[in-house]
C-alpha cells in the first residue's frame, strides 16, 4: 500500500484530493503538510485540520509550512477562485485538533527517514516546503519512492499567465530547486488536469453517497464551479464543471498507466515575463551555456485517459464509508 505525505494548500480542489487519499483502499495517508497558496498558511492549516475532522480522520497529523515564497514577495491569495476562506466561503467547523509542533519540512524529512523508499510525496501547492525539506536533508531524494507534483504546464497555456501555472508561479525559485534534484519526479500539470473535470451531476452523486464528506465537497464546490462556469461558457461548454487539478495527482499514484509522459531535464524560470514557466529539454542537447548542464531527468504528463481518472475518483468516493 503506497504511503503518502500530501503537501497541500486547501483549497477547494485540495479538499477533493484529500478525500480521495482517505478513501482509496490502496493509499495510506501518513500526514498533511500545509503551505501558502490558495490562502495564507494560517488558513490552509486550519482548513486541513477541519477537513480531516469532517472526513472522519482527525487522527491524521498536520504540520504547518511556509508562509511566503523562498525569495520573492507573495502574490495575493486567489480569493476569486477559492473564496476568502480558501474553501468556498462555507461555514467550516473549527478544528478539533492542532497542528504538530514541527515544520512541514521537518515532518517530511522525519517520515522519509522513518520509511526509506516507501513514501510518495505528493505536492499539490507551491513547492516551498519541498525545497526547504531537500535543503534540510540533501539525502531526501534518495529516501523517497517518488515525488509527484501538481504544477506547471508544457503545451497548455498557463492559468495565471500565458506561460505559467499557479503553483509554479507562486514560488518559481522553489520549483526550479525541486526540478534540479535527482529524485523520481513526475509532474502532473495543466496539460492533463484541465482535461479531467467534475461536473455538477458528478458532485451531486458524491453528495448523495458520501455522508458529511459528500455534502462538504458539494458545498465547497459551489464557489469553484461558479468561477469555472464563466470561463467554460466562453469556451462554448455550458455544463457546470470544475477541473480536477489536485485530485488528478492523487489518482496518478494508484493509476499511473492512465497518464502519458515526456521526459528530460527541467528548469522553471524565476524572473522576467516568463516567470513560473516550466521548460523541459526533451532533446537533451549538449548546449554551450551551463544552465542545463548535468540536470537530472524528470517526467511531465502530457496525455491522460480523462474518463478513467474521473471514473476512478467518483467510484472511490461513493464506495467509501464516510460517516
Amino acid at each position: 500500500m503506497p504511503k503518502i505525505i500530501l503537501d497541500t494548500d486547501p483549497g477547494i480542489d485540495d479538499a477533493q484530493a484529500i478525500a480521495f487519499a482517505i478513501a482509496h483502499p490502496d493509499i495510506e495517508l501518513l500526514a498533511l503538510t500545509t503551505v501558502f497558496g490558495n490562502a495564507s498558511v494560517a488558513l490552509t492549516t486550519r482548513n486541513a485540520l477541519s477537513i480531516l475532522s469532517v472526513f472522519g480522520r482527525p487522527d491524521i497529523p498536520v504540520s504547518a509550512g511556509a508562509e511566503v515564497p523562498l525569495e520573492m514577495a507573495p502574490f495575493p491569495a486567489p480569493d476569486f477562485v477559492h473564496g476568502a476562506d480558501g474553501i468556498g466561503n462555507i461555514d467550516l467547523p473549527e478544528p478539533s485538533t492542532k497542528a504538530l509542533n514541527e515544520t512541514a519540512a521537518q515532518t517530511i524529512v522525519r517520515l522519509a527517514r522513518a520509511h526509506p523508499s516507501e513514501i510518495t510525496l505528493v505536492a499539490i501547492g507551491p513547492l516551498t516546503n519541498i525545497a526547504q525539506a531537500v535543503t534540510l536533508d540533501p539525502e531526501l531524494p534518495s529516501l523517497l519512492k517518488e515525488l509527484v507534483v501538481m504544477g506547471g504546464t508544457v503545451h497548455q497555456a498557463g492559468n495565471v499567465t500565458p506561460l505559467a501555472e499557479a503553483n509554479f508561479i507562486n514560488d518559481p525559485h522553489a520549483a526550479d530547486i525541486v526540478c534540479a534534484h535527482d529524485w523520481p519526479l513526475s509532474i502532473i500539470g495543466l496539460d492533463v488536469t484541465l482535461q479531467t473535470v467534475l461536473r455538477d451531476h458528478d458532485l451531486a452523486t458524491i453528495r448523495e453517497s458520501s455522508g458529511k464528506a459528500g455534502q462538504f465537497l458539494w458545498d465547497s464546490s459551489r464557489f469553484y464551479i461558479d468561477f469555472y462556469a464563466s470561463r467554460l461558457e466562453r469556451a462554448g461548454d455550458l455544463d457546470r464543471a470544475c477541473a480536477m487539478h489536485d485530485a488528478s495527482a492523487l489518482v496518478y499514484t494508484v493509476e499511473p498507466s492512465a497518464f502519458g509522459f515526456i521526459s528530460g531535464p527541467a528548469r522553471v524560470i524565476h524572473d522576467g515575463v516568463a516567470l513560473g514557466q516550466l521548460t523541459i529539454d526533451t532533446q537533451r542537447e549538449p548546449y554551450l551555456l551551463p544552465y542545463w548542464s548535468d540536470l537530472p531527468d524528470c517526467r511531465a504528463a502530457i496525455e491522460v485517459d480523462a474518463d478513467r481518472v474521473q471514473s476512478l475518483f467518483i467510484e472511490t468516493l461513493i464506495n467509501f464509508p464516510f460517516s
